[in-house]
């Protein structure tokens, strides 16, 4: 791995319907380039996926974080279950694993039916994620899109017309829609640990006052280092960042704690990435019997 491949996985974790011609463009580097420098990625499994991610409150759910300690999956995955779907686990170095939990309402006893049943593991950390205020506006015929879409996030207009005996223009407007919506990304699912000479990591910042101010901030000074564009909830930031060294890591970790308004900073550098998408196809299939046009935030 070099800078420039890192520069195309990040254009690809941004918006992997990116075509390669124009990642090729913003690089400086032909299309046919691109595409092979991807290929090699997915031949050495650094690439695992093409992914869409959906963020539960576009369809009317809640989100519990919860940072436990240890790295058995398994036994994670049967704890954090009966409290809600899993969305995402990430076993991290140093035997942390934060985990995502889809919630469809009554969040403080979640939250405390969480800390009860979770016994097998050391509960770190558990808390809700703000709605960030993301929109929700989609039809069922946006959800019938969004299914074709899970199934291959770059699929061709063309393809997902067939499948679906909508129109090219319909899907096109759609995938617009979908694209402009924060809570939807276009992405990829990645192995860590097989990205040589760079440490792929994350910082979670917790924010005490103007969070897009903040930000700005925080964008001119680590932007190169970006993998990917900045998460951004109600009262944090989440930065997703890589580093040739351990040293420099640390040394930016200790910067993004001295920026205005930053309360508190977390390194977390993880070891694998799954997500789960069994609550993202039960909630398509539920809307859909529904009687309802459009989805609506609702957790309480």
């Amino acid at each position: 791995m070099d800078n420039l491949d890192m520069k195309i996985l990040s254009s690809l974790l941004n918006n992997c319907r990116e075509s390669d011609r124009q990642i090729g463009i913003d690089l400086g580097i032909s299309g046919g380039a691109v595409r092979a420098r991807i290929k090699k990625m997915e031949e050495k499994k650094i690439i695992e996926e093409f992914f869409i991610k959906v963020e539960p409150p576009v369809l009317g759910y809640g989100v519990l974080y919860v940072v436990v300690s240890g790295e058995d999956i398994d036994k994670i995955l049967g704890q954090i279950s009966l409290v809600g779907e899993p969305f995402f686990v990430v076993p991290c170095v140093g035997g942390i694993t934060v985990c995502s939990i889809v919630v469809k309402e009554n969040m403080k006893q979640k939250i405390q039916l969480a800390n009860k049943l979770m016994k097998d593991v050391r509960v770190l950390s558990i808390f809700e994620a703000e709605n960030p205020g993301f929109n929700a506006n989609l039809t069922k015929t946006d959800l019938e899109i969004l299914e074709e879409l899970i199934k291959d996030p770059r699929s061709r207009i063309e393809k997902i017309a067939e499948n679906t005996n909508l129109s090219t223009k319909t899907i096109t407007r759609c995938i617009d829609k979908l694209q402009e919506n924060e809570g939807v990304q276009f992405t990829i699912i990645y192995d860590p640990t097989k990205i040589e000479n760079y440490i792929p990591h994350a910082i979670l910042t917790w924010i005490n006052g103007d969070l897009k101010q903040t930000l700005q901030k925080m964008n001119k000074v680590f932007s190169k280092s970006y993998l990917q564009i900045p998460f951004i909830a109600k009262n944090q930031i989440v930065l997703f960042m890589y580093s040739d060294n351990i040293f420099k890591m640390d040394e930016i970790t200790q910067k993004v704690r001295s920026v205005q308004n930053v309360k508190s900073a977390d390194l977390f550098i993880p070891k694998r990435i799954s997500f789960h998408i069994q609550w993202l196809e039960k909630a398509i299939k539920d809307f859909k019997k529904s009687t309802k046009l459009h989805l609506a935030y609702q957790t309480n």
